[in-house]
Order: C-alpha cells, then sequence, then structure tokens
C-alpha cells in the first residue's frame, strides 16, 4: 500500500518507523517530514494545510491511505476535502472530519458532549467579552486553583492555572478583552480544578468498533519536578503504572464507550485517533480534555508497543473492519526523553549540528524537530529529538534513554533528568 503521512515532528516519525516495519508498505511519503523520516520514506515539500497540493500529490502517486499527524488539518475540514472530491475519496483518512475535530478544536463544544453524554468532566461555565462581569461572578462559586482555557486551538498553550482569584480575574481580562491567544481566546471555558494525577488513554475507532491504545503519561513542564513553563512534552511513559486493570475498566465504562457512542449518536461519522486526557482523581477518571490525534511524546511510547501491523491496523479503520482484527500489544514499558534547544519554549536559536546520532545503539532516536542542511542534521525547533527505549521496567527504559543521551550533542542542548518522578 502507498502510505502518506502528514505532519513534520516526532509523532510522525515514529508512525513513519512503525508503518516501514510492514510487509504490505509499498511507498511511505511524508509530508514535509523531518531529518528522520527521511530515512524511512520520502518527503514532500507540502504545508499541512495545502489541501490542493496534498490531493494532486495523493491521485498522482495512488496514495491508499492518508495518516493525519497534527490537529490543525482536522480541525480545517482535510477529511472533508478528501470526501467532497470522486478522484481522492476512495482515500482512507486516518483522522476525523472537522464536526468531530472540534472535540479538539472548541473547548466549549467537547464540554457540551461530555455533558450531554454524561462523561464525567470538571463543572464548567464558558464566557466571553460581554460576558467578563459574570465570568469574575463564576470564578467566586469555585475553590482555587482555577483553570481557564481558551476555546480555540492555542498550540497547547491556552490553558491557565492562576492559584488566586485576583490573578485569574487579571488573566481572564486578558484572554477575553486583550486577546492574549488571539482568536482562539475569544471564549473561555473556567473549571473547577480536579486534584488527582493526570494520564492519557488513547482510542483508535472506525466510527463502528475500537481498539483501546497502550496508556501513557507525559510530562509538560520545562523544568525538573514539574517547575517551569509549558512546552509540548519533555518526555513520557508507557505503561502507566497507576492504571491498573480496574481503573482502565472504570475507563472503558465511563468514558470510552460513551464518547463512541455519543460521538454515533450525535450523527458525527469520527474515524481515526481518540487521545482522551485524564485525571484520577482517587480512583475514579474524570476527562480534562479530548485530542483528536496521537499526542506528542506520548506517540513516542505508545506506538513502539504496538506488535500488530499497523498498516493492516490502518486499512481495517478505512474500510470499517477494525473489530475483526487481533490487536496485539507488548507488556515492557517504553520510557522517552526529549532533547531540546536552550532556550525553549521561549526564544531559541536553528541551525546547530546534531552529533552523535549514529552512536546510539540501545534506544530509538525519533526526531521532533530536524532537517538535513548541507549533509548535516541540524536543529529545525525547539524540541528536537525524542530517545525512546524498551526495558522489563521504568528504570532500566529510562537508564537506556539516559545513556543514548549521553551520546548525543548540539550546542545548547538540554533535557530534563527527572522523567517519571513522580510514578
Amino acid at each position: 500500500m502507498n502510505i502518506l503521512i502528514i505532519g513534520s515532528g516526532g509523532r510522525e516519525h515514529a508512525l513513519s518507523w512503525k508503518l516501514t516495519q510492514s510487509k504490505k508498505l509499498s511507498n511511505l511519503f511524508i509530508a514535509p517530514g523531518n531529518a528522520g523520516t527521511s530515512e524511512l520514506g520520502t518527503n514532500v515539500d507540502l504545508s499541512v494545510s495545502d489541501f490542493e497540493g496534498i490531493g494532486n500529490f495523493c491521485i498522482q502517486n495512488n496514495i491508499e491511505i492518508l495518516v493525519v499527524g497534527p490537529e490543525v488539518p482536522l480541525v480545517e475540514g482535510i477529511h472533508d476535502y478528501f470526501e467532497s472530491k470522486p478522484e481522492l475519496n476512495k482515500t482512507a483518512v486516518i483522522g476525523p472530519k472537522k464536526m468531530g475535530a472540534q472535540l479538539e478544536g472548541s473547548k466549549k463544544f467537547s464540554k457540551e458532549f461530555m455533558e450531554r453524554h454524561n462523561i464525567p468532566t470538571a463543572r464548567y461555565k464558558a464566557f466571553t467579552k460581554e460576558t467578563l462581569e459574570d465570568s469574575f461572578a463564576f470564578l467566586e462559586t469555585l475553590s482555587p486553583p482555577y483553570v481557564l482555557k481558551a476555546d480555540g486551538l492555542a498550540a497547547g498553550k491556552g490553558v491557565v492555572i492562576p492559584d488566586n482569584i485576583e490573578d485569574a480575574k487579571k488573566e481572564l481580562t486578558e484572554m477575553l478583552a486583550n486577546s492574549k491567544f488571539g482568536a482562539a481566546s475569544q471564549e473561555v471555558v473556567i473549571e473547577e480544578f480536579l486534584d488527582g494525577i493526570e494520564l492519557s488513554v488513547f482510542v483508535l475507532t472506525d466510527g463502528d468498533s475500537y481498539k483501546v491504545l497502550p496508556t501513557a503519561k507525559d510530562y509538560k513542564r520545562i523544568g525538573e519536578g514539574d517547575k517551569g513553563l509549558n512546552t509540548g512534552g519533555m518526555g513520557a511513559i508507557s505503561p502507566v503504572p497507576f492504571a491498573t486493570n480496574e481503573f482502565l475498566q472504570k475507563v472503558e465504562e465511563r468514558i470510552i464507550k460513551p464518547s463512541v457512542d455519543g460521538l454515533k449518536k450525535d450523527g458525527i461519522d469520527y474515524v481515526g485517533f481518540l487521545f482522551i486526557g485524564l485525571m484520577n482523581v482517587k480512583g475514579d477518571p474524570f476527562v480534562i480534555e479530548y485530542n483528536v490525534r496521537m499526542g506528542d511524546p506520548e506517540t513516542e511510547v505508545v506506538i513502539p508497543r504496538i506488535k500488530s501491523d499497523l498498516v493492516e491496523v490502518f486499512a481495517a479503520v478505512g474500510n470499517k473492519t477494525l473489530g475483526e482484527i487481533e490487536f496485539k500489544v507488548t507488556p515492557q514499558t517504553v520510557c522517552t526523553v526529549m532533547a531540546v534547544s536552550g532556550g525553549y519554549p521561549e526564544a531559541y536559536e536553528k541551525q546547530k549540528v546534531i552529533n552523535g546520532l549514529n552512536l546510539v545503539t540501545e534506544s530509538t532516536v525519533f526526531h521532533a524537530g530536524t532537517k538535513i542542511q548541507d549533509g548535516n542534521v541540524v536543529t529545525n525547533g525547539g524540541r528536537v529529538v525524542a530517545v525512546s527505549s524498551f526495558g522489563s521496567t521504568k528504570k532500566e527504559a529510562l537508564d537506556k534513554s539516559y545513556a543514548s543521551l549521553k551520546k548525543i550533542s548540539f550546542d545548547n542542548m538540554y533535557f530534563r533528568s527527572d522523567i517519571g518522578f513522580d510514578l
């Protein structure tokens, strides 16, 4: 089969790595890809939002499966575009249509969906600039800290958690009246704070049946001990030790089944990944958020644990036979640690030569922000490489990743040395 993956990060490199292990793969293309994906398939210089360019490429190269990595093209409606074109609607798109993508594209939409289908989540209300005073009154009904979420996409940075009411009111004013997150914060969802420990659960669905993928826990803050600014993710671990069979049964019964059934009841034809960000509150799961694609760096620990042929799995999603195939996962632990550019998530420099990638033998290096320049692999983003390792225990897997990281170097390289510290 000919497959095109859209995206350029560690998630897309990990998906490429897994797909190339299948005998059913004929040709793999990645648009735009990175230095790592170029070793597994053919990088194509196309923007993820260039639907016409992507469509033409799919026709010319007989693409049978289109895997959409990032959320933006899904929210913009790439699946709908393919379905609307007779010459493209035979290409299986792994990713929901625009309506389903609103689960990530609009916090308000997703909260209303959860409310409608009795899916456990935090109490909330949504506000606009015109109802700023009402938002202050709602804050008074909650206990600190306060969770403020920009309604739209804000590249993972639209959530603020002030720990006193004065700061919460200031932040709300910044978001609503002063457009702190641009159009994304024209509406803001205020939620009660849930006290617990976070984890992510991933589901792949063909619209009727679904497979539950391995659990993962990622580490968002730049600093050790989960301090400092939010990032796209500094590392991840799978499986999550506290996600017992009993807890995961609650997740499936209270959250996964009602979510998949709720989409059907609402007439939303949802195909692809559903990423459920959860809070374990004293043994009970609550949904913090939905994403409509795989997370990054969670993909770099979840995908390696899948033993099944991913080309076969995606083909089954495309022809709605997912329920008929066996889905296997290894019990081994996988840990990934992200090496980032100094200064990230604020200002950082690019085009630093990366050394030592060829010396890594015990781990798999997934490229997140890299490109090839003058024959060298150089940095091309804030998050540069994710180093993933298998182990029979969390410690063994982490030790391997950290040992491999010591072989890699670039100017101002930084990584957290405490991934998994809280488990």
